[in-house]
């Protein structure tokens, strides 16, 4: 029987140490399911797995594609499918591993996506609304046609309100009525990663400081001399606006960092609205816990399950 195991929760909190721990222990494999990570050359800012980590365990879907190349969520989900079937087949476990809400759940509840192909026109026309209106009038236009997806996508990622508004303007439909869904071809376990908020900010803030340890300042102004837009997708990655405006001189280098850790709470917020700790789908570990044997634990039980 195929089997897939999803690690699931919010930024920071330990998905990719867990997934290595557990692969090695269970003769897995990852798929990322981070809508960041997808893109060459921005590894630092992204929290790409080490080159270190990449050797102890293979990694799929990680590295894919240049940062100023399309990449939709029904190639990521094709491509998905593609590695966890892979996997199965060689009899080592797939473990499904990203905090980007669209991306997990397109594989765990088999979303059927809608095939509506992009209107540059209808975007510009929406981005320069955004830029005079402001975003908020967007949203609640979305809030208006389509609340499902208004509620799911938060009232800061402009791009998926685009989308969304996108689709209810080329079909008349809601996006979100649009996903239909299929049973996957796998029997699934959810694992989710949870802490305090407290213990997470403290994390996130931790994790941007070593960031800019690391050389991050160095890898945005590295695309930006290759010509790398600010206004492409992958450039809205968080805390990328924010140090290319420190190297612009906008911003102090301090005031770009404490953007990049006040915006990436607010991420750590909505992802929560994607991995419910109601949700009884997922089995909930508190980070504080002895979190590698019982996770270990529910996967032995999990994998030896007829």
């Amino acid at each position: 029987m195929s089997r897939l195991v999803a690690i699931v929760g919010p930024t920071a909190i330990g998905k990719t140490t867990l997934a290595i721990h557990l692969a090695k222990a269970f003769n897995g494999e990852v798929v990322s399911a981070d809508s960041r990570q997808i893109y060459r050359l921005m590894n630092i800012g992204t929290a790409t797995p080490s080159s270190e980590e990449l050797s102890l365990i293979p990694h799929h879907l990680i590295n894919r594609v240049n940062p100023d190349e399309d990449f939709s969520l029904a190639q990521y989900q094709e491509l998905a499918y593609q590695a966890i079937s892979d996997i199965n087949c060689r009899h080592r476990l797939p473990l499904l591993v990203g905090g980007s809400g669209q991306y997990v759940w397109s594989i765990l509840e088999g979303w059927q996506i809608p095939q509506v192909a992009p209107d540059a026109e209808f975007r510009y026309h929406m981005e320069q609304r955004a830029a005079t209106e402001g975003k908020g009038v967007l949203y609640q236009e979305l809030v208006r046609v389509d609340p499902a997806s208004a509620r799911r996508t938060g009232p800061n990622n402009l791009r998926r309100i685009i989308r969304a508004l996108e689709v209810y303007n080329s079909t008349r439909t809601p996006l979100s009525q649009r996903y239909s869904r299929v049973t996957p071809p796998s029997k699934m376990l959810i694992v989710g990663l949870t802490t305090s908020r407290a213990e997470l900010y403290r994390r996130i803030d931790q994790r941007v400081d070593n960031m800019i340890e690391q050389g991050w300042v160095g890898e945005v102004q590295r695309l930006l001399d290759k010509g790398y837009s600010l206004n492409l997708p992958s450039m809205s990655s968080i805390g990328y606006r924010q140090i290319a405006m420190f190297l612009q001189e906008k911003l102090s280098l301090a005031e770009a960092i404490e953007r990049t850790k006040f915006e990436t709470h607010n991420l750590a917020r909505h992802q929560y609205n994607w991995f419910r700790l109601l949700d009884k789908r997922i089995k909930w570990f508190d980070i504080g816990n002895s979190l590698d044997s019982e996770t270990a634990s529910l996967i032995a039980q999990f994998v030896t399950d007829k």
